[in-house]
């Protein structure tokens, strides 16, 4: 007798399966014919199911005074079953974060911010009295299971006269608490793109990967950069960081069609670009790059699997029995939909992704259009 039976799931395949989940993890997958369980749901065929979708780089501490959310507002209710929230807390107050996301329903990381206060200023890491790798080291000792990496702002406005320096104390911190993954912000020079590409490589996340600043991955004649690709080609991975100021479609466009390719779909997702846009969620983001050519699939996969690979979350972002019972249900509506890029560029693309429920460890939570669908036949 499973806890939980989910009956004539789509894959992202395409084939249907059953899946059942018992004590918060997946238990079985295929045709359970006979299988008895405490809840059965059974879905209609135009439902899919995949491993819950994983939002790595998102603003979700609520008493965060610059960049906040609340963590179940841009996770279980849009369909996201893990929020990665990306340096909001430092030393100072990850300990509060971290009490705070117990009572939420949607799985809740963090990036440690290397900076001890966090985003308690947007120039965190213009003060070197304020980057203390000691008090950092002891942050991430006391949550090994929340604080999932680290996070380092590299932007002129962020780092002020230090440079380079924030940066190179934070790969140092990497190496003493076991090669944690760092995530990179690149935005306005200095410090250039090149010289922060230089210290990056194998568990480096380079984040706002596709912004249209000047300081972006891509040359003024449109190619990528020598020191980025070979950043790439010692392990550095691509996330997107949409946000409210660092996604161009023409920067995406040229990247893609030059086979340089996103490892990862985030959001930078918080309150003000959730409410009024241009992110909205992660579904939507998601959709998007349908009209820049990736395939469900791919777009499915860097939601899931690759990013659970690239923030060593290892029981997630897999369809696999064993791993946690997290899934998400949606749909794949063929409806015109427009975009709008950070620089005020759209883009109309055909069909989007369409969130219906998310499952965190066995506990189902509908979204808006879940609560009021057809598709769940008991």
């Amino acid at each position: 007798m499973y806890d939980f039976l989910i009956k004539n799931a789509r894959l992202v395949s395409g084939e249907c399966a059953d899946i059942a989940i018992q004590n918060g993890k997946i238990a079985a997958i295929g045709e359970l014919a006979d299988a008895q369980a405490t809840k059965t749901l059974t879905l209609n065929n135009d439902v899919y199911v995949s491993a819950g979708w994983i939002d790595g780089h998102t603003h979700c501490y609520p008493n965060s005074p610059i960049y906040n959310d609340e963590p179940d507002a841009i996770g279980v209710t849009g369909g996201v079953t893990t929020v990665i929230d990306a340096g909001s807390t430092g030393a100072d107050d990850v300990d509060d974060f971290a009490e705070i996301a117990k009572n939420c329903k949607t799985e809740v990381r963090a990036l440690l911010n290397i900076s001890r206060i966090g985003l308690l200023r947007q120039n965190e890491l213009a003060d070197k009295n304020d980057i203390d790798l000691t008090l950092a080291k002891d942050a991430v000792e006391r949550h090994p299971d929340f604080v999932v990496g680290l996070k380092a702002r590299m932007s002129g406005s962020v780092v002020g006269e230090n440079g380079l320096t924030p940066l190179k104390s934070a790969k140092a911190l990497q190496c003493e608490c076991g090669c944690l993954p760092l995530m990179v912000h690149v935005g306005n020079a200095p410090p250039t793109l090149d010289d922060i590409a230089e210290l990056l490589g194998e568990g480096d996340i380079l984040t706002h990967c596709f912004n249209g600043k000047p300081n972006r991955i891509l040359t003024p004649e449109g190619t990528l950069r020598d020191a980025v690709k070979a950043a790439m080609d010692r392990g550095m991975l691509l996330d997107i960081g949409h946000g409210s100021a660092s996604f161009s479609f023409d920067v995406a466009e040229m990247s893609i069609n030059q086979g340089i390719l996103p490892d990862t779909i985030s959001s930078d997702i918080y309150c003000k670009n959730r409410i009024n846009g241009p992110v909205y969620g992660l579904a939507h983001l998601m959709s998007m790059f349908f009209t820049l050519g990736l395939s469900h699939e791919q777009i499915i996969e860097r939601v899931t699997a690759k990013v659970a690979h690239a923030l060593r979350l290892e029981s997630k972002g897999q369809l696999t029995t064993g791993c946690d019972a997290d899934l998400t249900l949606y749909e794949i509506e063929h409806t015109q939909v427009t975009f709008t890029d950070t620089e005020g560029d759209t883009r109309t693309g055909e069909q989007r992704f369409a969130p219906l429920a998310a499952i965190v460890g066995g506990e189902m939570t509908l979204t808006e259009k879940g609560q009021t669908h057809h598709v769940f036949n008991s």
